[in-house]
């Protein structure tokens, strides 16, 4: 079906996409089918292959049927892009250089022995030497957006397994633009391609330096300047520009705009603005997202599959039994244990969103034929489509391997826990801090004072930047491994309204709470607070002890009688809260 142009087309498009979002993910959700799954059936099912072909018989049904116009690629390659931005921000250049030994040492291995093996393969099946490799050079890459997502879902992107599976995609980002040249140079009129390998692996090289030089000189003070305008459609906007930006920089120096993305996250990571980034773009990037699965799944063609059911299905599993057992040999020599090298090889073993892009280039400049290009596209859709499943069944197989072995699993990545997290770094809030420091108890801080924050970051404290009274950026504090949660915030309808949340979300830790006086700490108390301690009780109690010692009561005696009237407070506090 054709729509409209122009406008027309992309609001119709639009329509279809959040209808079926709003109607059809909830009610696979509620079937245990993960949101990535769900993405990928609606694909499959609203796309060109089958409701496209029912539509030729049932005109009506053409208005819910998705099309791959340019503007919905472009909305999808923008998932990929803020996804890799959002990761960019979990990740600092300490960990990254950490990382060095999986991305350069088992990264690049598993790209190398991947192609070589499925290369190998296909020229004994009687392909030619540039159909073999490009397959090889196609299906060694794997899907950096769905692997990442299903990390990100199952909370392990941290876990050891997440963090080398990371370093792999990594590997295979960096190296998009060799491969391309390599592509290009196996077309009939391609050309001697070593000296332009080395030549575009040295200006990428040089590109991804002023990237990082420019970017780190840029971006601090562009966020500092925005946040201090306070106002969070300009930060949203400065976020949106910093992401963009610097993907649509490295797209022009010939790079991935995904790793450009990755970068500009990178270096926002080390600023005191990361988790109010995170938090604002977080609801755009699984929107955009879950918009570029359904564009994957629009590509498995349902008729194709029917007419060479075994052919398909025989090169997808092959597909993961070749890299998954490469990746997991690779990885069980890189130090992991059996159970989670297996895991890593099927998270890995699709094929990813890059290949579409290689095959398409092969087959433009006549190194691969249509059929075989066809078959390409099918193969990798299904194998990013299989993905939720297979992976889900690796980590189940790693958790029974365990289990018959009576060997607990080890230790996942420590994530920051047992700490305290202040909401609000005013007066009081610093004072508490301080308080815990002397203690040597860790905590974390989220202000939304701008300059504040920039003055405490110089004094080495660990605030950040963000609005305190949203329990998502407490939740990117790591409000829920915390041992505590303080609300600080001078703003008495914001305190309530944390304080519900942070209960609602994580009924497990306990809120303490500043009020405003008596009957607001009752209100606290109600909301779930396990202390509230009004600022006006606290004044007068403050005031009593120096009045008591300034007419002679002795210092010992004056406390005690403070104290035994603090706690008359609280009791009357929280035994006067409305049940």
């Amino acid at each position: 079906m054709q729509h409209e142009s122009g406008g027309g087309e992309v609001l119709t498009q639009a329509l279809v996409f959040l209808g079926a979002t709003c109607v059809l993910i909830p009610a696979l959700k509620k079937a245990k089918i993960s949101t990535v799954m769900g993405f990928l059936i609606i694909g499959v099912a609203m796309g060109p292959h089958v409701l496209g072909r029912l539509a030729q018989g049932w005109p009506f049904l053409a208005a819910f049927e998705f099309e791959q116009s340019q503007p919905t690629l472009l909305l999808a390659e923008l998932g990929i892009v803020f996804l890799l931005f959002v990761i960019g921000l979990e990740v600092s250049f300490e960990r990254l250089w950490a990382l060095r030994r999986y991305v350069f040492g088992l990264g690049f291995l598993q790209v190398a022995l991947c192609t070589l093996a499925i290369s190998g393969i296909a020229l004994a099946f009687g392909n030619s030497f540039s159909v073999a490799a490009v397959l090889g050079l196609a299906f060694a890459l794997s899907s950096t957006a769905l692997v990442l997502q299903l990390l990100r879902e199952r909370s392990q992107i941290s876990t050891p397994v997440g963090r080398a599976s990371f370093s792999i995609l990594l590997m295979q980002d960096l190296m998009v633009v060799p491969i391309l040249f390599v592509v290009a140079a196996l077309s009939p009129t391609g050309s001697a391609f070593g000296d332009q390998v080395g030549l575009a692996l040295v200006t990428a090289l040089i590109s991804l330096g002023a990237i990082i030089i420019i970017g780190r000189l840029l971006l601090r003070p562009l966020f500092r300047w925005v946040a201090a305008a306070d106002s969070r459609e300009i930060f949203i906007a400065a976020a949106f520009l910093a992401a963009i930006g610097m993907a649509g920089a490295a797209q022009m120096a010939g790079l991935s705009a995904a790793l450009g993305a990755f970068l500009a996250g990178l270096l926002l990571a080390e600023t005191e603005f990361r988790h109010q980034i995170e938090t604002d773009l977080e609801p755009f990037k699984d929107l955009l997202l879950g918009l570029f699965f359904v564009t994957v799944g629009m590509q498995i063609d349902i008729p194709l599959f029917l007419n060479q059911p075994v052919l398909i299905l025989i090169g997808v599993a092959g597909l993961f039994v070749v890299k998954g057992l490469i990746i997991a040999v690779l990885a069980r020599v890189f130090g992991f244990a059996w159970p989670r090298a297996l895991q890593m090889g099927l998270l890995l073993g699709q094929s990813g969103e890059f290949a579409f892009v290689v095959i398409a280039a092969a087959r433009a400049g006549g190194a691969i034929p249509q059929d075989t290009a066809g078959y390409m596209l099918i193969v990798t859709a299904l194998s990013i489509f299989v993905t939720p499943i297979v992976a889900g069944l690796g980590a189940r197989l790693a958790r029974r391997i365990y289990k018959a072995g009576s060997a607990a699993p080890p230790a996942d990545a420590a994530q920051e826990s047992g700490h305290v997290v202040i909401a609000g770094f005013g007066r009081v809030g610093a004072t508490l801090a301080d308080i815990l420091s002397a203690q040597e108890i860790s905590h974390v801080a989220i202000e939304g004072d701008a300059a504040a924050v920039s003055k405490f970051r110089d004094e080495g404290r660990p605030v950040h930047y963000g609005d305190a009274s949203n329990a998502q950026t407490l939740e990117s504090v790591g409000a829920a491994n915390a041992a505590a949660i303080v609300v600080t915030i001078n703003d008495p309808e914001a305190v309530e309204r944390i304080v519900a949340e942070a209960r609602r979300a994580w009924p497990h830790i306990p809120v303490y709470a500043r009020a405003r006086d008596g009957e607001h700490a009752r209100r606290l108390h109600a909301a779930g607070a396990a202390l509230a301690s009004p600022d006006s009780i606290e004044a007068a109690l403050q005031l009593g002890e120096a009045l008591l010692n300034g007419v002679g009561i002795p210092d010992e005696i004056a406390r005690r009688i403070i104290a035994e009237r603090r706690e008359e407070e609280v009791a009357k506090a929280i035994y006067s809260a409305p049940s």
